[in-house]
């Protein structure tokens, strides 16, 4: 690979073709990798299914803790797609790990995007968060159809938990970062819910469609070129809110840092990039309870 830049992963953002439009296609469907998250990954389920999504394509990373089964109860045949995603390949002449991520999300589009109106391409420990109305198709009206909407995170702290508390990860953390849009670049990005019949590069925090190239919408509709989405003026939570549970209990943390990331041979480069941004979203931190109110307010049933 000629003019490859340090510490950039091959494979980070990807050219398709987009796939045709099926007649039947409708509704929402979530794209994620995992690896060992049995213990929370129903809840993260059973909200998405409360909020409308239509289908899960689960990328499957040889978890060992009975991840697959509890999505097979939580879920039905119908409802779940799960894909065996042991991706550990690297560029034989640098040596860098191909981006399992971006990988696992341009096989979705290229092979199921044609069944659906959007696919969000979003992490476990991630949730979608209608603001205005019942579920994200209703409140994905504010950005007024575009095809390529960008949410920023809301990145949750240890909200005072040393270990593990009782209960739903999105009841028991309320405590976010003050501003989604500040500067610290590892507490900061986005994440995508696109129309996948318009997409032609993927990856992992940003697309591009054939119709408006980089340009992005926020969740109110706002288009911007990618390279502003940063803006402060481009924050927008109005109809969607992406909340990330970052950090969960301290300890949960430890244990979260001393694996690694599935996708990256350095788990010290790793660690410590995970420590920096802990660090900043606790020294900036504010309370949020709108997915408390959300879920109190629509009865959602989150199995735990």
């Amino acid at each position: 690979m000629f003019g490859l830049k340090a510490n950039r992963h091959l494979t980070r953002e990807l050219a398709i073709t987009p796939p045709p439009a099926e007649l039947s296609r409708h509704g929402i469907a979530i794209v994620a990798c995992v690896k060992n998250e049995a213990s929370y990954i129903e809840e993260w389920v059973r909200f998405h299914q409360a909020v409308g999504v239509r289908h899960f394509h689960i990328y499957e990373d040889g978890s060992t803790d009975g991840t697959r089964e509890v999505l097979q109860r939580a879920l039905k045949p119908e409802e779940l797609t799960v894909v065996p995603w042991k991706l550990r390949m690297r560029d034989e002449e640098s040596g860098e790990f191909l981006n399992g991520q971006t990988i696992a999300f341009a096989h979705a589009i290229l092979n199921f995007g044609g069944r659906y109106d959007r696919m969000a391409f979003i992490d476990v420990d991630e949730f979608l968060l209608p603001k205005k109305g019942r579920t994200l198709e209703e409140a994905l009206r504010g950005a007024g159809g575009f095809p390529n909407i960008s949410l920023p995170w809301h990145m949750f702290g240890h909200s005072g938990h040393v270990s593990r508390p009782a209960g739903p990860v999105c009841l028991n953390y309320k405590m976010r970062v003050s501003d989604p849009m500040q500067q610290n670049l590892d507490a900061s990005n986005f994440k995508c819910i696109v129309d996948p019949v318009e997409v032609t590069k993927v990856g992992v925090h940003h697309f591009q469609t054939r119709s408006y190239g980089d340009r992005t919408a926020n969740d109110a509709g706002k288009v911007v070129p990618r390279n502003k989405r940063k803006a402060a003026e481009f924050y927008s939570a109005e109809f969607v809110q992406l909340n990330h549970y970052y950090a969960k209990s301290i300890e949960e943390l430890k244990e979260k840092t001393d694996r690694g990331w599935s996708f990256d041979g350095s788990t010290a480069k790793y660690r410590n990039k995970v420590a920096t941004t802990i660090r900043y979203i606790e020294t900036n931190v504010v309370e949020d309870r709108g997915m408390l109110e959300f879920i109190d307010k629509n009865g959602i049933d989150l199995g735990q």
